[in-house]
């Protein structure tokens, strides 16, 4: 038993350096939006391209990425994920050096394909933290060091890519990011026999059908596809909100920085989440996450000025526990098929590719704060799972 309880500790604090990672990672190219709009004079739904590029993997790549995973094993696939991420970060000072927009965007693919075997695999080796109550906590204090990650990326890429006009500032971050991602892999890869195989490539192809085709299934992964696009969104349309006239006018740097704190509020919400997880069901957090964030959503559509930008930074705080909570409440309540149900969500995070083109193209035809009902939406979605999955969360817990 404590050699069990050892293992699941140090399988923690690899993850922590991967969710960690990952959220400065994803940070940097949400700004990557606004200062491609400023050099390249694009408008929104093209700029908005660089989330397609960056989660339309999931999509692509999520289901041979997943078989892979299962004959290497996990923690094999997380190493070499991660060193697909350190190529991609490579590539992208290549392709930036080129000024090459569409090299920049292949740049993009290749970062997320290393992040799918990131979702597909972390994600599915936290079966091992324990019962599914546990586990919900424990993936949600992963998803508070990943948000810590976003709240350091603004800080920090902002001077790099929003307040130098060379070439070189941004090449920055992707070239450090490659070298800490090396590392991190060659961690993964020295404890690749931590964990045990998980079943086989046949059984799992078998299974497919049958646990993607459940309605619990198939509401979760809208749910996680409705979440990712709103967050990925307004994470990224913020910035643009916080420099219009109409709010509070900041420079991009300025804008740039302070979205760091829509992050804060995402990485203090999971920390007190992962607690509050102890005393309460998912689903009634996941309710009032969502009410929340469709009333400050609102607020930031008709008050803007401070106020509205006050409103849309708060919805950060909202978003916390939203992806954890969703994960846990979708997964099936067989333990075999979490990893294909993980490869099955993983596939929904394309949202993050879709929502943001359409709330781009729509700010194009009627102004960015209109935009934002695009979101809004979104959000109704999640809430519409969370009152589905209700009764049986009650009943666990």
């Amino acid at each position: 038993m404590k050699t069990d309880e050892a293992r699941v500790e140090r399988l923690f604090q690899l993850l922590i350096g991967v969710y960690l990672g990952g959220g400065v990672l994803n940070s940097i190219v949400n700004l990557l939006v606004p200062r491609l709009k400023m050099t390249l004079g694009l408008d929104y739904a093209q700029a908005l391209c660089v989330h397609l590029a960056y989660y339309s993997s999931y999509l692509v790549f999520a289901l041979p990425i997943a078989l892979w995973s299962v004959r290497l094993g996990y923690m094999r696939a997380i190493a070499i994920g991660l060193a697909t991420m350190a190529a991609g970060c490579l590539f992208f000072v290549i392709a930036q050096g080129q000024r090459s927009f569409g090299l920049v965007l292949a740049s993009l693919l290749v970062m997320s394909s290393g992040v799918t075997f990131l979702q597909i695999s972390g994600n599915a080796v936290t079966t091992a933290f324990g019962p599914s109550t546990r586990m919900a906590s424990r993936f949600t204090l992963l998803q508070a060091f990943n948000s810590f990650g976003t709240v350091m990326g603004p800080l920090v890429g902002a001077w790099f890519l929003l307040g130098q006009n060379d070439t070189t500032a941004p090449l920055l971050p992707f070239a450090i990011g490659a070298g800490g991602l090396i590392l991190l892999a060659l961690a993964f890869w020295a404890h690749r026999g931590i964990l045990t195989k998980p079943r086989s490539h046949e059984s799992m192809r078998l299974r497919l059908g049958a646990v993607a085709g459940t309605v619990r299934m198939r509401f979760g992964a809208l749910a996680i596809f409705a979440y990712v696009g709103a967050e990925v969104t307004i994470g990224t349309l913020a910035v643009d909100y916080l420099m219009m006239h109409d709010t509070v006018s900041l420079s991009a740097v300025a804008a740039g920085r302070l979205i760091s704190l829509y992050w804060a509020g995402a990485m203090i919400g999971r920390f007190a989440g992962a607690a509050l997880l102890r005393r309460i069901g998912p689903a009634p957090i996941l309710l009032a996450a969502c009410t929340g964030a469709v009333v400050l959503l609102a607020l930031s559509i008709v008050a803007q000025g401070l106020f509205g930008a006050v409103a849309i930074l708060s919805i950060g705080l909202c978003n916390s526990v939203m992806f954890p909570l969703i994960y846990a409440l979708a997964l099936p309540d067989e333990e075999a098929d979490v990893p294909i149900a993980a490869m099955v969500l993983c596939m929904a995070v394309v949202g993050g590719a879709v929502v943001p083109v359409i709330t781009g193209l729509v700010a194009d035809r009627v102004g960015l704060v209109r935009s934002f009902l695009v979101p809004g939406l979104c959000y109704c979605v999640i809430f519409a799972f969370a009152g589905t999955r209700r009764p049986s969360v009650q009943g666990k817990a």
